[in-house]
């Protein structure tokens, strides 16, 4: 697997892997200019932007060029040592499904939990023995014909709650809209009931109303048929053509949540409490050097304490997901994997779509040139360690141990995804940014320092520090972080409301 420390970085630019084929400009470099990288001169040809690739040799056409110690595609064209290596001499070179087997060098993944990490926070535990870092109420409503009147219910409760909420007995009174929920089928339709089940289940909702309208096809019962049983003392439901006055009944239920919830207390627990979703979303030329590493050797610690960090995003992994499936514990796990990295190239392909229709314009402004490159870059968020399983959409993961889930690329659906998996705090990189923050705790880490800076609204914690402060020092600052939101300190988005949820709908609408 790929390396998780970043090597020591001269002023210009950095070769990332010793074995790669082109280095990173982390500065604007002029044409002409020679510079330095693991201690011989390139003389750059044209000008490199920030965060963009040149060539540390020549490349003939048609030939790997080689980032993260991984093949990020082929040349189109003969390029030279200190050329801009971009979209006009690189491509991707994916095509289909693989038939993915084991490497002869595989060996059998092993999982080892530490004895005890001694890192501690303030959460509150749940009767079901889950961790939760919120204390909060969620109106779900079961189709969008009723997602504004949650929101109405949700803004009439907090302002009926303002003192309870200002003395943190609670967290908020939260309603997620969405436009499904009717004119659905099949698994198009079990796909939401299981989305906002899993939702009904997080930790960091201690109640819930489900809010119906009453002819729809996301029936209120079928819905609490997929929410686990044990946790039925927590919901409550209300049909809006059932009802007199919707808003009235609906206060009173409401209320009868906040109660309930009011009671909890956080208490000190440990890392291994955590189950935490990993995201990565207007990436850069620095995610891959910064954020996504960061993100990594987190991973790692949670995985070695007891605790579940939960990798999606499965389009991109195409073209480094051999490297994780190697990880896996057993050949069960190994072929789930690989079933559904397929399962998204089948996807793509029964559309008449190719695998490779990534990375976005944003992507590429910032210097990521292929699907590949992206994908080397994005797995870093997972470490290195053992993949212990793989978890469909809408499910939950049950760790411990770093889980795989079924969900797409697109920034709201899977950070939707992860919340509904069980995270109670997702982690989320960016090196072009964005306000939009998600039902579980949206943590923004900027790759570079430019973005961190410009957008301190949108951002927790800016990744470039490890390239001036060093690894240990960025990694401690990090857990800092992470265990104060964790503990109830507010995320950016959180304090501008910057709340949402997304259902991914892959079938017909009647």
């Amino acid at each position: 697997m790929l390396d998780t420390g970043i090597p020591v970085a001269l002023p210009d630019a950095l070769q990332i892997h010793a074995s790669d084929s082109v280095a990173v400009a982390l500065r604007d470099l002029g044409a002409g200019e020679a510079v330095w990288v693991n201690g011989a001169s390139v003389a750059v040809k044209a000008a490199i932007p920030k965060g963009h690739k040149f060539a540390l040799a020549a490349h003939a056409a048609g030939t790997p060029v080689i980032k993260y110690g991984l093949p990020i595609g082929r040349t189109t064209q003969a390029i030279t040592a200190g050329e801009h290596v971009h979209v006009h001499n690189l491509a991707t070179a994916l095509a289909g499904e693989v038939a993915y087997a084991p490497s002869a060098a595989a060996a059998k993944a092993q999982v080892q939990h530490a004895t005890g990490s001694g890192v501690m926070w303030q959460g509150y535990l749940r009767a079901d023995g889950r961790a939760a870092t919120r204390n909060q109420i969620w109106i779900l409503p079961t189709v969008g014909c009723v997602g504004l009147t949650s929101e109405q219910i949700a803004r009439a409760a907090e302002a009926r709650h303002a003192a309870l909420i200002a003395q943190g007995r609670i967290d908020g009174i939260l309603a997620f809209a969405h436009p499904h929920g009717c004119s659905q089928l099949g698994d198009d339709l079990g796909g939401t009931r299981a989305l906002l089940a899993g939702l009904a289940a997080n930790p960091n909702a201690a109640g819930v109303l489900l809010l119906g309208l009453g002819c729809e096809s996301n029936q209120l019962a079928d819905l609490l048929a997929a929410i686990p049983t044990s946790l039925h003392h927590k919901i409550r439901m209300l049909s809006s053509q059932s009802a007199g006055d919707e808003l009235a009944e609906a206060a009173v239920l409401v209320d009868e949540l906040v109660a309930q919830a009011a009671t909890a207390q956080r208490e000190p627990l440990p890392l291994a409490a955590l189950t935490v979703g990993l995201k990565c979303g207007g990436s850069d030329g620095f995610s891959g050097l910064t954020a996504n590493p960061l993100l990594g050797r987190f991973s790692d610690a949670l995985a070695a304490a007891g605790g579940t960090p939960v990798l999606t995003e499965i389009p991109e992994i195409f073209g480094a997901e051999q490297a994780l499936l190697e990880r896996a514990v057993d050949a069960a796990t190994f072929d789930a994997a690989a079933a559904l990295v397929n399962g998204f190239k089948r996807y793509y392909l029964d559309q008449g779509l190719p695998v490779s229709e990534n990375p976005s314009p944003g992507n590429i402004a910032g210097g990521i040139t292929t699907l590949e490159e992206k994908s080397a870059g994005a797995v870093q968020k997972a470490g290195n360690a053992p993949l212990c399983s793989v978890v469909p959409y809408g499910d939950q993961a049950r760790g411990p141990g770093l889980a795989l889930l079924e969900a797409p690329g697109n920034d709201a659906v899977s950070s939707t995804a992860l919340t509904a998996a069980g995270a109670t705090l997702v982690l989320f990189t960016t090196g072009r940014g964005t306000p939009l923050g998600f039902p579980a705790p949206t943590v923004k880490v900027a790759s570079n320092r430019t973005l961190a800076q410009a957008k301190p609204h949108w951002i927790d914690f800016d990744a470039s520090r490890v390239l001036d402060e060093g690894l240990e020092a960025a990694d401690a600052a990090f857990l800092n972080t992470l265990m104060a939101i964790a503990s109830g300190q507010k995320t950016a988005a959180e304090r501008t409301g910057q709340r949402a949820i997304a259902i991914w709908k892959k079938g017909v609408t009647l």
